[in-house]
This record gives structure tokens, C-alpha cells and sequence, in this order.
């Protein structure tokens, strides 16, 4: 029983939006989408990636995306997500924990993302060295309601498990 209590299993969720605005590049899953508009913040706003770094660090119990990369240090500012994730990481692996799943969803009025889903999962294989069957990523679309729904900003849901060394504790 005690080999069964050896590993923790943890879920966490992550959750961001920004606006669309001209001039920007569009990056989600660390990959650059083209489009007439990208997403408009400190970094290069892949609210996907950051939706993810925030599921992350939540299942390991560490503060979230704001507090590790505050967007008042001028460090970040137009950095890549993919950074940002690559540290995240790091901050697992100082844990002693290991992604097992992660699952997404971008809400999206546009662009057609679909065909970017491979690459995305690509580059968060590399980047979590998880293997691309162990990742979900989808699309919903707003269907015109509210400010997602026309096309004035792009959010992402993400959800994970990690698992975690260290022993249980009897009750």
C-alpha cells in the first residue's frame, strides 16, 4: 500500500484572454498565426501558453503566471510565451513533478485554428516532453456573442495533471 501512495496526482486549471489589436502578431501554442490583428499585452499574449503556464503552476501549488512574470518588469515585456512555459517547466522540474495531460480550448470568433493544431502540439511536446497524444487542443467559437464573439479578443481554457513525488501521510 505504501508503493501505491509514493506518487500524488494533481490537476490544475489555467485560464486568460486578451484583445485583439492591428499591428501585433497573433502566437498561440507558441506558433504565429497569420491574421490581420494579434493579441494585444506585455508579452507576446499567447493566451493559450498562459493558460497553460497557469494550470501548471497551479497543480503544483505555485503562484500564478502574474506573480512568476509580472508584467511590471520591463524583462517581459515582448517576450515569448514560450519562454515563459520553458521556465514554468523548470519550476515543475525544482518540484520534483512531471506533466502527465494537458487540455485546451481556445475560443476563437476567428481565425479558422484548426489546421494550426498540429503544430501547436508539436511545440507543447517539445516544450513539456510530453508526448502529442498525451495533449487535447480545440476551438470553440462564440457564435457572435458578447465581445469574444466579435472577434475583439481570444481566450483559453487549460487543464492539467501532473504528478508529484513524495509520500502520503497516514490518517
Amino acid at each position: 500500500m505504501a508503493d501505491a501512495c509514493r506518487a500524488k496526482l494533481r490537476t490544475g486549471i489555467g485560464f486568460d484572454v486578451h484583445p485583439l489589436r492591428v499591428g501585433r502578431g497573433l502566437y498561440l501554442g507558441g506558433v504565429e498565426i497569420p491574421h490581420s490583428e494579434g493579441l494585444d499585452g506585455h508579452s507576446d499574449a499567447d493566451v493559450l501558453l498562459h493558460a497553460i503556464c497557469d494550470a501548471l503552476l497551479g497543480a503544483a501549488g505555485l503562484e500564478d503566471i502574474g506573480h512568476q512574470f509580472p508584467d511590471t518588469d520591463p524583462q517581459y515585456k515582448g517576450i515569448r510565451s514560450t519562454i515563459l512555459l520553458e521556465r514554468v517547466v523548470e519550476l515543475l522540474a525544482g518540484a520534483d513533478a512531471r506533466v502527465i495531460n494537458l487540455d485546451c480550448v481556445i475560443v476563437a470568433q476567428e481565425p479558422k485554428l484548426s489546421p494550426h493544431f498540429p503544430a501547436m502540439k508539436q511545440t507543447l511536446s517539445d516544450l513539456l516532453h510530453l508526448p502529442q497524444e498525451c495533449i487535447g487542443i480545440k476551438a470553440s467559437k462564440p457564435e457572435k456573442l458578447a465581445s469574444l464573439g466579435y472577434a475583439n479578443g481570444i481566450s483559453a481554457i487549460a487543464t492539467c495533471l501532473i504528478e508529484t513525488a513524495g509520500q502520503c501521510h497516514d490518517t
